[in-house]
């Protein structure tokens, strides 16, 4: 599937998703973004600090890949939003979301579209 219509079609899942872009392994933003209306709730700056962190986070997680096996997918509960992570091809598809979804099955559905 292509990158851009696989965070459209993220997008498209639940209108509390605020955001679902494809970050490469460099920690660079290689498709999808903010939900079209509105704003990131960080700078750019800090944008580039979470996509840096999460590859980093998701290299790491790789280790226990044989013990426990491989990573679907990773939450962060936050006080402001919740954030989601999805390898994708050696990419990561990030999620963020309003606090107020349903969690336990969201991820699911996201995994469908990643796996379909």
């Amino acid at each position: 599937m292509d990158k851009d219509e696989l965070c459209r079609q993220v997008l498209d899942l639940d209108s509390r998703i605020r955001f679902a872009g494809l970050i490469n392994e460099n920690g660079r933003l290689v498709a999808g973004g903010m939900k079209p209306g509105l704003k990131s709730l960080e700078d750019f700056r800090d944008d580039e600090m979470l996509y840096m962190e999460l590859v980093l986070r998701a290299k790491m997680r790789k280790e226990f890949d044989k013990v426990l096996g491989p990573v679907r997918f990773a939450m962060s509960y936050r006080d402001m939003l919740i954030i989601m992570s999805f390898p994708v091809d050696g990419n990561i598809l990030l999620i963020s979301v309003e606090k107020d979804v349903d969690f336990s099955k969201l991820p699911f559905k996201i995994l469908e579209i990643i796996h379909h």
